[in-house]
């Protein structure tokens, strides 16, 4: 019996990855829709965020800091652990500078250690994300530890 080939979108078995191991991720701009929405959904109705003629000390249309977050939560998942990412346990997150409407963020994310755990199949990946604007800004940091799964 032949082996099925690759699934495109799959993303790294935690055997696969290795500290000091870099990526960078695609960019995506952030949109009025997604502001609204995320705020909706969230319930952070904060005038800041929804009044546009308010212009505070962040400027223009600033994003919650947590949509940033979750945006670039998707775009690393869907490169690096789509359907190998088994939980989330743990973020350490900091805001940098505003994220605005209209802005575009994309991330490189570094792996710091990877720990099987005594579980087999299992290990605990820690990576450094640093989160970038169009203008090379740094906009939010964070360290995330994941639950990724191994080979079968």
């Amino acid at each position: 019996m032949t082996e099925p080939p690759p699934l495109l979108g799959q993303g790294f078995h935690w055997q696969d990855l290795r500290p000091g191991q870099r990526f960078r991720t695609f960019r995506r701009t952030v949109t009025e829709a997604d502001l609204i929405g995320f705020v909706t959904l969230t319930g952070m109705q904060e005038p800041l965020f929804v009044d546009a003629t308010l212009e505070g000390a962040l400027g223009p249309r600033p994003v919650p800091a947590a949509l940033t977050h979750a945006l670039i939560e998707g775009i690393v998942l869907a490169g690096m652990a789509h359907g190998t990412g088994l939980a989330l346990l743990e973020t350490s997150l900091r805001a940098r500078a505003p994220v605005r409407v209209g802005d575009t963020i994309g991330a490189e994310v570094a792996v710091t250690a990877v720990r099987p755990t005594s579980r087999g199949g299992r290990a605990v990946v820690t990576s450094e994300v640093t989160v970038s604007n169009q203008h090379g800004e740094v906009v939010m940091d964070y360290t995330v530890l994941r639950l990724m799964a191994g080979r079968a």
